[in-house]
């Protein structure tokens, strides 16, 4: 099995700091395994809550998640600020592909990145929308890598 190539800091467009808590250790001394993937949650959650892309409560469109993925280069621990960094690889018709680093202040390397797929759906029938909703595309645009940055990533993992 190949190593992953990690994204460094500057690939990602959107950051949040986010506290370690006590509670995220586990018996071996780390965040447990499955914080990250709460990690993950909270930075694209918090930044279309921010955005004004999505209204948990009375929205008509809703992700679900249906892929995710982490890779894990080095350990987080308590007490320890993470910056989650965001970015969109794929923005389609229904579905998005977030990719997200999860670094240590100041770090340029992740200590754990990976991404996770949400299909967008009407929330009464859980179908996926035709299209989008506008503001949803036009919040995440701005993450989308394309062009030269996603070249350079594209080439460093070979």
């Amino acid at each position: 099995m190949n190593r992953p190539v990690t994204v460094v800091r500057a690939a990602y467009r959107h950051f949040l700091p986010i506290g370690t808590r006590w509670m995220d250790n586990d018996v071996y001394g780390h965040v447990n395994n499955v914080v990250y993937y709460s990690y993950f949650d909270t930075v694209v959650n918090e930044y279309l809550i921010r955005a004004g892309a999505l209204d948990i409560e009375q929205g008509a469109t809703i992700g679900l998640v249906v892929e995710t993925q982490c890779n894990y280069f080095a350990p987080l621990v308590f007490p320890e600020r993470v910056d989650a960094g965001l970015r969109v690889a794929r923005l389609g018709s229904s579905s998005v592909r977030y990719e997200v680093g999860l670094f240590r202040e100041g770090e340029e390397t992740p200590a754990a990145q990976g991404h996770f797929v949400h299909v967008y759906v009407d929330r009464a029938t859980r179908r996926p929308v035709s299209a989008l909703p506008d503001a949803l595309r036009a919040a995440l645009e701005p993450l989308v890598v394309t062009g030269a940055a996603a070249a350079a990533v594209d080439s460093a993992r070979g």
